[in-house]
């Protein structure tokens, strides 16, 4: 019986389009958000301004709602475009109310307006579809926010701002970052693009495709990147076959524990000839990294003036007072064209392998760079 529905629910539904990649948990994430949004937003405005005047504004502020927690990472939804789509509008609309124009139908009134706010929002990149709605909203209901005069920006601002706000604090809640943020690109504080950049397509190579595309498409320009580079490395994945962790990582590790002194550190790293050390507790647990960048660190002393003192307090520091923490780790299973990234981009010179929460392991650049080499020299033979 169960299977009839399911194969009747396929037929039913076969003529929609294909969903989005999103889970319908995100659905009622999003869905919870809109509501918690707009509802705050009316009760502010209510409060303030009346609820005739809430009522009205409220049909755009549903609209700007949806964008700004159902695809919040997209060009559209994000601050500058909200704020100052709102604010052309409440303009435009109060410009059309009150300043002396010709004769015209409201038709006529509505397309002049709408169009302003269009054109005003490409050229000040600000492109947000609701504030359309706005200003033909504020022509429309002309009466009944005359009473507000020039100060019906205020409560069309308030809309814009109370949006943002609810949509920071719930998005970011809820583990959804908001707003979109680019990744930094001077990790050595140097001009150098990051490393993945420096191969394969460019962005002059981006500029030239959008250039040809030569429409709108409402997604970042770092997204559009990082889709193009997502497929890039599952293509890769697919062709390097199954290179996990567990199979290049080194597993006689030197660690060190919380309580060890720098003096000791610098003993292992010299012995062993290693960049980076461990710091795990008694039960193996990983509480930390330590590297001789961060034990230098801790000197940071003028020149000419670095006291036998201050070299015999920095030698007995324990460890966990200059460890770097907390640790970024992989498992055994994680494939190694996802460890890549890890390192390039974030300046990583090992990573811990965990196993149940348990250090069992350490895949270094020089493992990486190994297994890559006899990835390349299979696919030659």
């Amino acid at each position: 019986m169960s299977g009839q529905l399911l194969a009747l629910s396929r037929r039913l539904f076969s003529w929609l389009p294909r969903t989005v990649q999103t889970r319908p948990g995100e659905w009622l994430r999003a869905a919870t958000g809109v509501a918690l949004a707009v509802s705050c937003t009316f009760w502010l405005s209510s409060l303030l301004y009346g609820q005739t005047t809430a009522m009205v504004l409220l049909g755009p502020a549903g609209a700007s709602a949806v964008l700004l927690f159902v695809v919040s990472s997209g060009a559209l939804a994000q601050p500058w475009p909200v704020l100052g789509s709102y604010l052309l509008a409440g303009v435009v609309g109060v410009a059309a109310l009150h300043l002396p124009l010709p004769e015209m139908t409201t038709a006529w009134l509505l397309v002049i307006a709408i169009a302003a706010v269009v054109l005003g929002m490409s050229l000040l990149r600000c492109l947000h579809p609701p504030a359309s709605a706005m200003v033909l909203v504020i022509v429309l209901a002309g009466d009944l926010l005359a009473p507000l005069g020039g100060w019906l920006l205020l409560p069309v601002m308030l809309n814009a701002c109370c949006l943002l706000f609810c949509a920071t604090l719930f998005n970011n809640l809820t583990g959804i970052r908001y707003p979109k943020q680019l990744p930094r690109a001077d990790l050595h504080n140097t001009r150098d693009i990051l490393p993945e950049q420096r191969v394969g397509f460019t962005e002059e190579d981006l500029d030239r495709a959008l250039d040809k595309f030569g429409a709108f498409i409402d997604i970042t320009r770092h997204d559009l990147e990082q889709i193009i580079r997502d497929t890039e490395s599952s293509a890769l994945r697919r062709k390097m076959g199954n290179i996990r962790a567990e199979q290049i990582m080194s597993r006689d590790i030197r660690t060190v524990g919380p309580d060890t002194t720098v003096m000791q550190a610098i003993r292992l790293f010299r012995h062993h000839h290693v960049k980076t050390l461990p710091v795990v507790d008694s039960e193996g647990v990983v509480q930390g990294i330590t590297s001789l960048s961060d034990l230098l660190a801790q000197l940071d002393l003028p020149m000419g003036r670095i006291l036998p003192t201050r070299i015999n307090l920095w030698r007995d520091q324990p460890l966990h007072k200059v460890m770097t923490a907390p640790v970024v780790t992989v498992d055994g299973q994680t494939h190694v064209v996802d460890m890549i990234p890890l390192m390039s981009n974030q300046g990583l010179h090992c990573l811990p392998v965990l196993d149940n929460g348990r250090l069992v392991g350490l895949v270094t650049q020089t493992d990486v760079i190994a297994a890559l080499h006899r990835d390349l020299v299979s696919h030659l033979a």
